[in-house]
């Protein structure tokens, strides 16, 4: 009890160094979001979680790096949201 059993994968591009945070949607099926923290010491990482977090309505405890904690494009973890509840909070059909 109290686990939620609902979670969702979905693949992420993250581009570091951008000029601002901000989430571009879905191209050839992977989220593209820019983030203005430098690629070092799992900063960029963590800013892509947290603007996820923040535009999903849900915790940062939430969200976890499941792959690709070194490489651009990620596989992220959401607990308690279903994928047709994030694609509709990011605004993706």
């Amino acid at each position: 009890m109290g686990i939620d059993p609902i979670s969702t994968l979905i693949q992420v591009r993250v581009q570091p160094r951008a000029k601002a945070n901000s989430i571009e949607g879905y191209r050839g099926g992977v989220l593209r979001v820019r983030v203005t923290s430098p690629p070092v010491e799992g900063a960029a990482n963590a800013a892509a979680i947290a603007l996820l977090a923040e535009a999903l309505d849900v915790p940062k405890s939430r969200l976890a790096v499941v792959r690709g904690q070194t490489g651009r494009v990620k596989l992220i973890s959401i607990e308690g949201l279903s994928e047709e509840a994030a694609r509709a909070r990011l605004g993706i059909s």
